[in-house]
């Protein structure tokens, strides 16, 4: 059904792309027009671009970016643009196929160069880089200097922008480690739905359990949620977390069953709606080290 669906959609939208062309380019503004699949690298985009180039995402806030089923417009969007950024590392194999076969904008993987960390058990790579804050400023520079190469008459201003989008993120990565040293070396545990934490432990010191280890048909089992409940027994840690892409339901039974409770929710896959206090990238990664900290020093 999938393939069917995916097939009549490329085939829809690969005629409708022939019939009204695009350039790349806004029609109003000549801005350059960029399109991201999902809503975190959309907000690093932003910052080297500045007020220079449009940016859009496909895959809406509060969704995954891993089984996410795109709509006709996703292809207008990516096919009228001069570049389309995506995470790579398995994230959005489907959007690229698919933006790839309705002859849509170039396709740039950010995550290209960065030492991967694979996904347990598995031949796969955990996409989840960006929760390393040094592999995020290596999206940036590989963003600056495709954008200077495409947008030369505006090189200098892509570079400035990203200089200084990257002094801040120099900033949030100090403070990320500063901040963590506040919680005991034994208490350094995060327990998630989606193990998708391990950059950012590899980064700043901690351990990560996960449910499962990357989203599947097999989620939330039985004897996974065992498994995990006799490592925070075991463990003696004193809470667990959940992401705000996760269906509830697993980590509650988890927290119910171990006796711990869930300290807050984390941002893992998607940047917070408006008002939600981590609407940017810099934002959600200081909500979510808050979010440890408050849950595991008790």
């Amino acid at each position: 059904m999938r393939k069917w669906f995916f097939a009549l959609v490329v085939l829809l939208m690969s005629l409708f792309v022939a019939a009204c062309g695009g350039d790349g380019e806004s029609e109003e503004t000549g801005e350059l027009k960029v399109v991201t699949s999902f809503s975190i690298l959309a907000d690093i985009t932003k910052n080297v671009t500045g007020d220079l180039a449009a940016v859009e995402y496909l895959v809406p806030i509060g969704e995954e970016p891993h089984g996410y089923e795109p709509i006709p417009s996703d292809f207008q969007k990516a096919s009228d643009s001069s570049v389309f950024y995506v995470n790579g590392l398995g994230l959005e194999e489907w959007l690229e196929r698919l933006v790839a076969n309705a002859g849509g904008a170039d396709i740039v993987t950010v995550s290209d160069g960065i030492d991967v960390i694979p996904v347990d058990g598995t031949n796969e790579d955990d996409p989840h880089a960006w929760l390393d804050v040094k592999n995020v400023i290596a999206y940036v520079e590989t963003i600056r200097d495709d954008l200077m190469e495409r947008d030369p008459d505006n090189a200098e201003a892509y570079e400035a922008n990203a200089e200084a989008y990257i002094q801040e993120l120099t900033e949030l990565d100090e403070w990320i480690s500063e901040e963590s040293e506040e919680i005991p070396e034994d208490k350094r545990t995060i327990v998630i739905s989606e193990n998708a934490f391990k950059y950012f432990g590899a980064a700043y010191g901690y351990e990560t359990i996960g449910i499962w280890e990357l989203n599947s048909h097999e989620e939330g089992t039985p004897g996974q949620i065992s498994r995990v409940v006799d490592l925070i027994q075991e463990k003696e840690i004193p809470a667990v977390f959940l992401e705000t892409t996760i269906d509830s339901r697993f980590m509650d039974t988890v927290s119910s069953n171990a006796g711990v409770e869930i300290a807050g929710e984390v941002y893992t896959d998607a940047i917070g709606a408006d008002g939600s206090g981590a609407e940017t990238y810099v934002d959600m990664m200081k909500h979510n080290v808050n979010t440890f900290l408050e849950g595991l020093k008790k």
